[in-house]
């Protein structure tokens, strides 16, 4: 709608912060391209097709990139079959065994999660890299607050900003050295002032992409809090080309909460975004149950458009005027229906979630189908 059209709204405008684009795979991070959702499988990836299973869930989630583990053989030999089934760039996690991470370049996938210096030697490197650059691999530089160099911990006393940062310089010292480019560099920690305050550092100290998350954040519901305050101040501050939250939760939840944090700060628009008030004394309908149903049945829509559900008259014909669809709860069972901001009609109890479904679907068939039409001419 143009009512809410960011465009109009100085306020709301992020500047992001500007950086070399990579590819991994046929995705492109940094420069001016979409920010990416990223998630990680935790199946066993010996298990392809538990792992394949799963990264399916992920891709109806809109996930960009995945990442699964790489830590034996017999991961590596899995991953064939699993990069020829995946739809989305498959990220190789790689920790201290230097073959893995070239049986995994071999194998296809699009990028090395890797600590250059938990590899090895710098002959050991030297042949990671060269894999990565035979078989077009992107590399993400994985530093973390609770694995840091053992100097780095004696020089600093702890784990800090500077610290992470001077671990994350040395890295990519180590792949220019090899005269590698294709990176992009994560500084993650479980506290939040500590990564944030990190990734500020590190953004004003290279120009690559970088990849945001706060590591360990913890279940679905706290870990959420967590991430969306960490992600959000640094995509707020235009912060991040890549991001993903970290969750003691099924990966395809955090692409989820990834595409919300997104959403919410206008950076990505993908699927319903849901306005609706938390309920009260006053709500015509079972506002709670309701939004919970749609959310669930409305998981298949892709295409960006708003809906606003509040229970009562107070705020709903406001919010109503702002989204695409609204329903706002009346009296004795009967709801009233707001399409593009308009009063259009009414609905009863028993049939409302059906009806506004049907709407949501008829209303992204007539946007996809609009954008089809004008790219045609």
């Amino acid at each position: 709608m143009t009512a809410d059209n960011p465009s109009l709204r100085p306020w709301r405008d992020i500047e992001r912060r500007k950086s070399r684009q990579i590819m991994v795979g046929d995705v492109a991070v940094g420069g001016d391209a979409p920010i990416t959702v990223q998630t990680m499988t935790n199946t066993l990836t010996s298990d392809a097709k538990a792992t394949i299973d799963q990264i399916r869930r992920c891709e109806d989630a809109g996930v960009d990139i995945i990442r699964v583990s790489c830590p034996d053989v017999e991961s590596t030999a899995a991953l064939k079959q699993i990069v020829r089934a995946s739809q989305v760039p498959i990220v190789a996690d790689i920790h201290f065994h230097y073959k893995r991470g070239i049986e995994a370049a071999e194998a296809g996938a699009a990028c090395l999660r890797i600590n250059p210096g938990n590899i090895g030697s710098s002959e050991r490197v030297k042949e990671v890299v060269d894999a990565a650059k035979a078989n077009g691999c992107a590399i993400r530089i994985g530093v973390n607050a609770g694995s840091l160099e053992k100097d780095l911990l004696e020089k600093y006393g702890e784990p800090c900003p500077e610290a992470l940062v001077e671990s994350a310089l040395d890295h990519i010292k180590l792949l220019q050295d090899h005269d590698f480019h294709e990176y992009k560099v994560a500084v993650k920690a479980s506290d939040v002032f500590l990564a944030v305050a990190a990734y500020a550092q590190l953004a004003d100290a290279v120009d690559c992409p970088l990849h945001v998350g706060i590591t360990e954040a913890g279940g679905l519901i706290g870990g959420t809090v967590k991430s969306s305050i960490g992600i959000g101040n640094l995509l707020w501050a235009g912060i991040g080309d890549t991001i993903r939250v970290s969750l003691s939760a099924e990966p395809e939840e955090e692409v989820r909460v990834g595409y919300e944090m997104l959403k919410a700060l206008g950076l990505r628009t993908r699927g319903v975004r849901v306005v609706s008030c938390p309920s009260c004394a006053r709500q015509g309908f079972d506002v709670i149950r309701t939004v919970q149903t749609l959310e669930e049945r409305l998981q298949h829509i892709r295409t960006p458009l708003s809906l606003s559900v509040l229970g009562c008259v107070v705020n709903g014909p406001g919010e109503a005027r702002e989204t695409d669809i609204g329903i706002t709860g009346g009296g004795k069972g009967k709801h009233m229906v707001y399409l593009s901001g308009v009063t259009n009609h009414h609905v009863e109890d028993g049939d409302m979630v059906d009806h506004i479904v049907k709407l949501v679907e008829a209303k992204a068939a007539e946007i996809e189908s609009g954008a089809e039409q004008e790219t045609a001419a």
